[in-house]
């Protein structure tokens, strides 16, 4: 053994110069010396052992290597560490010495070249450290650890899970199909079918769980009635493979169909399988079943069903019959089918055979057929009438250059938005269209503490029909879906239960943008030194009357009485305290106004960040608040765009034509591209504070084919040339020219820095408005204007 003393190494054996003969016990005392090993003085801790193989139970294939080592450390010079293998194993230690500062150590190395059937069981290394000279010695201290090893015929992959393999959900819901997986070796591959062909269009997760232990699940969301039948998880390794499959059945309700000869016969189709029952009443009324007079209805119970078929995704149809003797004439059969998923009925009326057809019959005929022409041509005309429907739409997936839009029924909602309709106090009417209004109200209890809190609140007329209540509630769902941004108008709450739906969204006490830059233009006074304009009062109330309006836009300012006493009167007068506010806060300058056309681009990137797209980017959907903070909405609920001009009749629809995208007007298409054109038409409104787009245009094929063209609008009068490039960039005829929204903040925030630079104080806006001093020249024809304007 090596020996050290403080620290000194000491080489093996004695060299003593010049020796002579002494007593033979001094000679015994020094080799015992030399034999014992000395303490160090910095001596660390006892017996250490470590065995390099985690975890402790090992798999192997017959004919793969196994290895491991087993290090002993201790801070004595007498240390030893060996391996114990099972009595039939092939196995091979190789023993290591060495040492590292004070400590002392000693390695084991275990190695199976190829391991066969009979090296399976445990192998135990154990280290000790022991005192004594010559053959005589005593054992300090012993540690001992094993390992297992387990050698396969073959590789193997086993399936398992915790979830019931045949699940039933219903139409939109949301499930993940979640398997365990043993293997070993590795687990190489992982896929899910759905039915015969592979699922493409879900995303598989595969992560491992343990050291021979994996998991694979596949999200299926919102899924849709086409999406049940058989999922089955294939995995394999490079010796073996295994499945596991699920049956995932989609409640359906069902749909009867009814035919009649001899017998009239009810088939019913839905999942679960539907129960069908017979009714019998008196008459020919739509429904037996919603009758008011229960003593009229009639059960038939000795009518049974039978089974006619079952598909693989859990679909089933089920037939009855019942035969027409026996029953009265003028009364009514209806059949109903009902299960989980909901219900559907089917009725036929039993009349008298071969009557013949007299006068009065005929005449009855006649006026019946002219009823139903009449009722047709009223039909067409209501449908021909414009029906209220969110502008904006959910990308839910993309093929190619078509989008699929999600249906936004399908979205969930969370009761968590739920407010209590009591605790709103209603006050004046903000705006008001041909489907709904917006009213202001005040909120108890919407945030943390107990005091209220001004909202506005949207709600349909007391006669809305039921799909323009389903578009509300579409709104609805498509605001709580996209989530919170200061450049949103952002959802606050709803009341869907007990009464007319509610949706109680953020106030913006300015009112929308188009409104805001008009009383901007229409107030702008200027000095004859041309010195800096200043806004007092957004809508000053001896020139402007409560409620009135550009355009038909009503400005989101109260313009009705309110009977809630609780909410103070808005008005647009300036107090002596609002002076300094007035003064520093809300003049209009250039850098106000980029900075409002950065904030729209802000809020369009969070919407495209969504997936959504608007589809009526405007000025007249932006509304701004405190601080001039700019928020996209959807005002078209309060807005009457029957009587709008900036609305245009395009087949069956109202359209904003001079905002959309020319791919929008010829080709009805939507895309995140065609709100970048529209936006760049807000642009050329913000700039020319409020004017309407193409002026002196008319819409008709002279308009569509110039912008079919290329055609573009000429430099606004506030425009600066870099502005206006930016919305020649979004005017671009080939949608993915057009930059993105996130590129257009970037650009919009290089002009802002500019702006900044070149005057630190806020200069208010300087334009040349009719009847008003030109203070702010305006371009030089020709400049920043590459378009020839029409004659």
């Amino acid at each position: 053994h090596q020996l050290s003393v403080d620290g000194v190494a000491v080489p093996r054996g004695v060299c003593v110069q010049g020796a002579r003969p002494r007593p033979r016990g001094i000679i015994m005392w020094l080799l015992a010396l030399l034999t014992f090993p000395l303490a160090s003085p910095t001596a660390g801790p006892g017996l250490e052992l470590v065995v390099d193989m985690d975890p402790r139970e090992q798999l192997r294939v017959r004919g793969e290597r196994f290895e491991a080592n087993c290090t002993a450390t201790a801070d004595s010079l007498k240390i030893t560490a060996e391996w114990v293998c099972p009595p039939n194993s092939s196995c091979t230690v190789v023993d290591t010495r060495g040492a590292r500062g004070e400590l002392y150590r000693r390695t084991q190395q275990l190695l199976i070249p190829a391991v066969m059937l009979s090296d399976s069981g445990n192998f135990t290394c154990t280290g000790y450290t022991f005192r004594g000279m010559g053959k005589t010695f005593r054992v300090t201290e012993r540690k001992s650890d094993t390992i297992s090893l387990q050698v396969l015929e073959k590789g193997f992959v086993q399936l398992d899970t915790e979830q019931n393999q045949t699940l039933e959900v219903d139409v939109g819901e949301s499930l993940e199909l979640r398997v365990g997986i043993e293997a070993y070796p590795r687990l190489s591959h992982c896929h899910w079918v759905h039915g015969d062909a592979a699922n493409g269009s879900h995303s598989e997760l595969l992560y491992r769980a343990g050291e021979n232990r994996y998991v694979c699940s596949l999200p299926l969301v919102r899924l849709k009635v086409t999406e049940s039948g058989n999922y089955t998880c294939f995995t394999s390794n490079s010796e073996a493979n295994g499945s596991l499959a699920f049956r995932v059945l989609i409640k359906q309700k069902p749909v009867v169909t009814l035919r009649h000869g001899e017998e009239l016969e009810c088939r019913a189709v839905g999942y679960p399988p539907p129960i069908i029952h017979w009714y019998q009443c008196p008459g020919f009324p739509n429904s037996c079943t919603e009758l008011g007079d229960a003593s009229a209805l009639h059960l038939m119970t000795d009518v049974e069903s039978r089974l006619v078929s079952q598909a693989p995704d859990g679909v089933t149809e089920v037939m009855s019959s019942v035969s027409k003797a026996g029953i009265r004439i003028n009364s009514t059969l209806e059949c109903f089918a009902s299960n989980k998923a909901g219900a559907d009925s089917k009725v036929f009326s039993i009349t008298a055979h071969d009557q013949p057809i007299t006068p009065f019959l005929a005449s009855a005929v006649a006026v019946a057929m002219t009823l139903t022409l009449l009722l047709a041509i009223l039909l067409y005309k209501y449908k021909q009438k414009p029906k209220y429907e969110i502008r904006w739409k959910i990308i839910e997936a993309v093929n190619g250059n078509d989008y699929i839009f999600l249906d936004p029924s399908h979205l969930p909602y969370s009761e968590k938005w739920e407010f209590p309709r009591e605790n709103l106090c209603f006050g004046k009417i903000l705006g008001a269209g041909a489907f709904g209004k917006v009213m202001e109200a005040t909120a108890y209890g919407l945030g943390e503490e107990e005091t209220g809190t001004k909202v506005a609140v949207k709600m349909l007329k007391p006669r809305a029909h039921s799909t323009e209540k389903e578009a509300l509630m579409s709104e609805l769902k498509i605001l709580s879906h996209l989530g919170q941004h200061n450049n949103v108008v952002n959802l606050l709450g709803a009341c869907t239960q007990g009464g007319p739906v509610l949706v109680i969204t953020e106030y913006c006490c300015y009112g929308d943008l188009l409104n805001y830059l008009k009383h901007r233009a229409e107030y702008l006074t200027s000095s004859s030194q041309c010195s800096d304009y200043r806004n007092l009062c957004m809508w000053p109330p001896e020139r402007v009357e409560r409620g009135k309006s550009y355009d038909g836009y009503l400005p989101m300012r109260p313009s009705v009485s309110s009977n809630c006493p609780l909410i103070p009167e808005i008005d647009c007068k300036i107090t002596d305290d609002d002076v300094l506010e007035a003064e520093e806060t809300l003049a209009l300058d250039m850098e106000q106004l980029l900075n409002i056309s950065h904030q729209v681009a802000h809020g369009m990137d969070f919407l495209s960040s969504r997936n959504c797209i608007h589809r009526d980017v405007a000025a007249r959907n932006v509304l701004l608040t405190h601080g001039r903070v700019a928020k996209i909405c959807d005002f078209g609920l309060a807005r009457d765009i029957m009587n709008d001009s900036n609305y245009v009749v395009k087949g069956n629809a109202r359209l904003p034509v001079k905002w959309m995208a020319p791919e929008s007007i010829f080709d009805c298409v939507y895309t995140v591209q065609s709100d970048v054109w529209s936006y760049g038409i807000l642009l050329w409104e913000i700039f020319s504070l409020g004017s309407s787009p193409y002026p002196d245009l008319p819409v008709d094929s002279r308009f569509y084919k110039l912008i079919r063209s290329g055609y573009q609008m000429s430099r606004p009068v506030l425009g600066t040339p870099e502005m206006y490039d930016v919305m020649s960039q979004c005017w671009h005829l080939d949608p993915h020219k057009r930059p993105t929204f996130q590129q257009i903040r970037q650009m919009i925030n290089k002009q802002l820095d500019w702006t900044v630079e070149q005057d630190d104080s806020t200069q208010p806006l300087r334009d040349e408005l009719p009847g008003r001093p030109a203070c702010l020249q305006p371009a030089e024809p020709g400049e920043g204007d590459t378009h020839t304007a029409w004659s």
